[in-house]
């Protein structure tokens, strides 16, 4: 039998609130950089139940219900599972991509938010089965190398988690095209996957862009290198 959330104690449910909070925000922002239509995307963010002891799979994950339009999203409506994928609060059922997210939680510790869309651009690529190649300074700020493809895989069980956490598990990219089926983008925190959610549509737009004017010039690798320390260590405000 699943667990509700009334079980857990009070430090857990004050965390799944602001979770569903920040989540609620978070997916308005799929539809105002142009990420989404209808229904499609999800955001997802983890709660870590024992804080002292750090991610586990004892975790819960913050995400939005099935088949709901961005406009009837809110705090309240967002549900939460276990890292099994079970509903634990909630009255709708959870996103199909729920198993998927939750895999990734299980098997990636150090990742705390993941994005699906299906952007426009992004997706193109996912349906050539296409790396976009590191050829802008943004890609290697933010990527660190080419946006790696995924293994083509269907919806519903854990198959798409798989294919994440197997692309995306030696690769510095935060960021993985599935075949055929779109991007799904991984941070520290469900903020930090939607930045890169809005990077990866932008990069592979201006890079698809480029290719219709000829062929795109490769960074050299110890640039993409360089470019990609500064920005991640150094960049922004510390």
């Amino acid at each position: 039998m699943t667990t509700t959330l009334d079980a857990y104690p009070q430090a857990v449910r004050d965390a799944v609130a602001q979770a569903r909070t920040s989540v609620s925000a978070l997916h308005a922002e799929l539809p105002r950089w142009g990420l989404v239509v209808w229904t499609a995307g999800n955001v997802s963010q983890r709660v870590v139940v024992d804080p002292a002891a750090g991610p586990g799979p004892d975790d819960l994950l913050v995400i939005k219900p099935s088949g709901v339009t961005y406009d009837e999203l809110t705090p309240e409506a967002m549900v939460v599972c276990d890292l099994d994928a079970n509903l634990v609060d909630g009255t709708r059922a959870p996103s199909s991509d729920t198993a998927a997210h939750a895999y990734v939680y299980t098997n990636m510790p150090e990742v705390g938010g993941v994005v699906h869309t299906h952007s426009t651009y992004a997706t193109a690529w996912a349906a050539r089965a296409e790396p976009v190649p590191c050829v802008l300074t943004m890609m290697a700020d933010e990527f660190g190398g080419p946006i790696p493809i995924g293994p083509f895989a269907l919806i519903g069980d854990d198959s798409i988690g798989r294919g994440i956490v197997e692309t995306l598990r030696d690769s510095r990219s935060p960021a993985v095209l599935m075949r055929n089926h779109g991007p799904f983008t991984i941070g520290k925190d469900a903020k930090a996957a939607v930045k890169a959610a809005v990077m990866v549509e932008e990069v592979a737009r201006t890079v698809h862009i480029s290719r219709q004017l000829g062929e795109p010039l490769p960074i050299e690798q110890q640039h993409v290198d360089s470019l990609y320390a500064r920005y991640q260590n150094v960049y922004g405000q510390h």
